[in-house]
């Protein structure tokens, strides 16, 4: 595959969006690779609870969730390619020559990729109360794919975390101090906390299955 060709989630193979992200250009990156995960993370939990059967009380929640789950793997893979484009234009600002138009550059650049991260990072953290909800009341037979898709709703998580926190600090490239940055950006900066914290949410509820996940581990 060429230069040319656009490479995207939804309309290129795995093999060629894995080998373009591959390659030392940036688009796509780390952060479209944090809303494949997020995608990911959306499949196995719609897989499970459609293998999931539950008693008249509980159809129309398990309905609603896995409603959710179809939305968000689609949602995940659009904000995916969105997240290239932000990247192209954060590493187009970086090579221009120094200079005000450089700085400016840079710092739009920047903020609009903090935002897309943000953006991901929202939705990565409505889905971890639904995949909370599977690993209790789910089909116990794929309590390891929950545990799976734990996993990868943590990677989109803590991609996303990171990526708005180093984006926000490359607005410091033109001088300003990051307090600066908190107060011109607390949107953003609140989201970064908040997406430490939701961190921690997954890994107390993987704890709390882990043992039925993975039994061989007590013996």
């Amino acid at each position: 595959m060429n230069d040319s060709q656009a490479v995207t989630t939804q309309g290129s193979t795995v093999e060629d969006w894995t080998q373009a992200l591959a390659e030392s250009t940036g688009s796509p990156g780390g952060g479209a690779g944090t809303g494949v995960m997020l995608a990911i993370a959306a499949s196995l939990t719609s897989m499970v609870a459609g293998y999931t059967e539950g008693d008249q009380a509980r159809q129309t929640a398990l309905a609603d969730l896995h409603g959710r789950a179809r939305a968000l793997r689609e949602t995940a893979l659009q904000l995916a390619d969105e997240d290239a484009v932000a990247s192209k234009a954060f590493g187009a600002a970086f090579r221009l020559d120094p200079g005000p138009e450089r700085e400016d550059a840079i710092h739009r650049a920047s903020v609009d990729a903090a935002k897309a991260s943000a953006v991901l990072g929202e939705k990565a953290m409505e889905a971890i109360e639904d995949l909370g909800w599977l690993a209790s009341h789910g089909n116990p037979a794929l309590i390891a794919d929950v545990v799976v898709a734990f996993g990868a709703l943590r990677a989109a998580i803590a991609g996303a975390r990171t990526n708005v926190s180093f984006d926000l600090s490359s607005l410091t490239s033109a001088g300003t101090d990051l307090e600066e940055v908190r107060e011109e950006h607390p949107h953003l900066w609140e989201t970064v906390m908040r997406l430490s914290q939701a961190l921690e949410r997954i890994d107390e509820l993987t704890a709390s299955v882990d043992e039925k996940a993975a039994p061989t581990d007590g013996l």
